[in-house]
C-alpha cells in the first residue's frame, strides 16, 4: 500500500527535482523576444554598436541548446555521485547547482551581461542531467514491486507540471515580459530550497544502504518506516539474493556494462527507447504547435493559451498513466503510446501538406497534435525511466542511469540543433522522419522487451538472463549450497531455487 511517508517523499522528490527540469525546459520560450533585446541593448552598450543578426542567432542557440548539453554532463556524474554519496545525498547536493544557476539567471539584468544566462543554462542542464536520472531511480528502489510503475511515473508527472507553470507565468500578462522575465528565470531556485530543508527528514534508498553500504539495521527501519509495518523480512531476503548473485561482479562500469554480456538486451533496450523517446519529434511537435494553431484561424494574441492548454492535456494524460502503469503494464503504454505518435506524425504530414487546399485540414492537424502529446505523456515519455530502473539491478543500475540519460540529453541536444534546418530542407515532410522513428521503437519493444509488472528485480533479471542466453551466478551458488550445508541452509536454497 501506498504510506504517507512514501507519498511524501515521492512528492518532495519530485517537486523539487523533476518539477525544474520541466520548468527550464520552456521557461525561455515565451519571453524569448524581450530576453533577445536585452542581449542586443546590453552589446551595444558595451560595444556602441548594434549586433550582428547572425551573431544574434547564435547567442540565442547557444541559450537554448547549453541546456541539454549540460543534461548530458550532468548524466556523467550520476554514477560517482550515487554511489559515493547514496541517492538522497547526490539530490541534495544537487539542488545547490540549482541555486547558483537561479541567482545568476534572477540578477543577469541588473549586472547587464548575457553570457551569464548561457553559462546558468549550462549549471541547470547539469542539474537537470542529475535530477533525471536520480529522482527515478531513487522513487524505484524505495517503492513496493505493486507501485513501482505508478511511483516512477511521478517524476515524469512533474516535469509535465513544471512545463505548464513556467507557460502559464510566462504569458504576457504574469512575467513573460520586459520587466519580469529575469524573475521568471530565478524563481526555479525556490522548489530546491524547499527540497534543501525538507528531504533530509527522510530515509535513504533501502537498497543502496544494503547492498552498498552493507548496513542491513539501517536498510530494515528505513523500510520499516516507508512499509508503515515490522514485517520487512521478505523485502531484505529479496535484497540479500540480489546483493549474493551479485557478490562477484562489484559495481559495474559503464564499460563493463558494454562489454558484459549478461546485460547485452537490457543495454540495447534502453538505448533504443531512449533514442525513440526524444528523437520521436516531441520538442518539434511543441514547436510546430503555434504554427500549427495559426494556421487553424487560432487568433494571434491567443495562441499562447493554447501552448497552455497542450501543457494541460500533458499534464492530465501523464496523471492518468500514473494510475493506469499497475493495471495495464508498462509494455501495453510503451506500444500504444509510440502507437499513437506514430499513426499522428504520418497524419499531419499529410494534413500540413493539405490544408492549403482543403482549409479543414487545418482541424485535422490540431487533432494530430493532441492525439500526439496524449501518447507521448502515457508512454513514450515515462516509461522508459521506470524500465531503466526495472530491467538493472543494483551494483549495474548506476551505469545503466548514466548511457541512458546520456543518450536521453544527446539525442535532446541533436533534436534542438538539427531540427530547425530540418524543417527549413523538408517542411512538414520532417514528420515522417519522426513517424519512422516511432515504428521502429515499436517494432523492437514488441520483439525484445518483457513485461515487467509486479516482478520482483531478481525476476525481471533471470528473464533478460534467457534472452541474453547467460546462466545466473546465482543458481550454480545455491545448487553448490544445496549439496554441501545440511539443515537450515538447505531449506534456504530450496526456496531461492523454487523461485528460480
Amino acid at each position: 500500500k501506498m504510506t504517507l511517508l512514501l507519498a511524501m517523499v515521492t512528492l518532495i522528490s519530485a517537486f523539487g527535482s523533476s518539477f525544474q527540469y520541466g520548468y527550464n525546459v520552456s521557461v525561455i520560450n515565451s519571453p524569448a523576444p524581450h530576453m533577445q533585446a536585452f542581449y542586443n541593448l546590453t552589446y551595444l552598450e558595451r560595444n556602441g554598436k548594434a549586433m550582428d543578426s547572425n551573431f544574434q542567432t547564435l547567442l540565442w542557440s547557444l541559450t537554448v541548446s547549453m541546456f541539454p548539453l549540460g543534461g548530458f554532463f550532468g548524466s556523467l556524474m550520476v554514477g560517482p555521485l550515487v554511489n559515493k554519496c547514496g541517492r538522497k545525498g547526490t539530490l541534495l547536493i544537487n539542488n545547490s547547482f540549482s541555486i547558483i544557476a537561479a541567482i545568476l539567471m534572477g540578477t543577469s539584468e541588473v549586472a547587464k551581461t548575457f553570457e551569464v544566462i548561457i553559462l546558468s543554462r549550462v549549471i541547470m542542464g547539469i542539474y537537470a542531467g542529475l535530477a533525471s536520472n536520480v529522482v527515478p531511480m531513487f522513487l524505484g528502489e524505495m517503492s513496493p514491486r505493486n507501485l513501482r510503475g505508478a511511483v516512477g511515473v511521478v517524476p515524469q508527472l512533474f516535469i509535465t507540471i513544471g512545463i505548464l507553470v513556467a507557460q502559464i507565468l510566462g504569458l504576457n500578462s504574469i512575467l513573460g515580459n520586459a520587466k519580469g522575465w529575469p524573475v521568471l528565470l530565478g524563481l526555479t531556485g525556490i522548489p530546491s530550497l524547499i527540497q534543501l530543508l525538507i528531504l533530509p527528514f527522510f530515509p535513504e534508498s533501502p537498497r543502496y544502504l544494503l547492498i552498498q553500504k552493507g548496513n542491513e539495521e539501517q536498510a530494515r527501519q528505513a523500510l520499516q518506516k516507508l512499509r508503515g509495518w515490522d514485517d520487512v523480512d521478505d523485502e531484505i531476503e529479496e535484497m540479500r539474493q540480489e546483493d549474493r548473485s551479485e557478490k562477484e561482479e562489484g559495481q559495474i562500469s559503464v564499460l563493463s556494462l558494454f562489454t558484459s554480456r549478461g546485460m547485452r538486451w537490457q543495454l540495447i533496450s534502453i538505448i533504443v527507447m531512449m533514442m525513440g523517446q526524444q528523437l520521436s519529434g516531441i520538442n518539434a511537435v511543441f514547436y510546430y504547435a503555434d504554427r500549427i494553431f495559426l494556421s487553424a484561424g487560432v487568433d494571434k494574441n491567443s495562441v499562447q493559451y493554447v501552448t497552455v492548454s497542450i501543457g494541460a492535456i500533458n499534464v492530465v494524460m501523464t496523471l492518468l498513466a500514473v494510475f493506469i502503469v499497475e493495471s495495464l503494464g508498462r509494455r501495453i503504454l510503451l506500444l500504444a503510446g509510440f502507437g499513437m505518435c506514430c499513426v499522428s506524425c504520418a497524419v499531419l504530414t499529410l494534413a500540413l501538406n493539405l490544408q492549403t487546399t482543403l482549409s479543414w485540414m487545418s482541424y485535422i492537424s490540431i487533432v494530430c497534435v493532441i492525439i500526439y502529446i496524449i501518447g507521448h505523456a502515457t508512454g513514450a515519455s515515462p516509461i522508459p525511466f521506470v524500465m531503466i530502473t526495472e530491467m538493472f539491478l543494483q551494483s549495474s543500475r548506476p551505469a545503466a542511469f548514466m548511457v541512458g540519460g546520456s543518450v536521453h540529453w544527446l539525442c535532446n541536444f541533436t533534436v534542438g540543433l538539427v531540427f530547425l534546418y530540418m524543417e527549413a530542407g523538408l517542411g512538414a515532410y520532417s514528420f515522417l522522419i519522426f513517424c519512422a522513428v516511432c515504428l521502429a521503437t515499436i517494432i523492437y519493444i514488441f520483439i525484445v522487451v518483457p513485461e515487467t509488472k509486479n516482478k520482483t528485480f531478481m525476476e525481471i533479471n533471470r528473464i533478460m538472463a534467457k534472452r541474453n542466453k547467460v546462466e545466473l551466478q546465482s543458481k550454480k551458488e545455491e545448487l553448490k549450497d544445496f549439496k554441501t550445508v545440511p539443515g537450515q541452509q538447505a531449506g534456504k536454497s530450496e526456496f531461492s531455487q523454487s523461485e528460480l
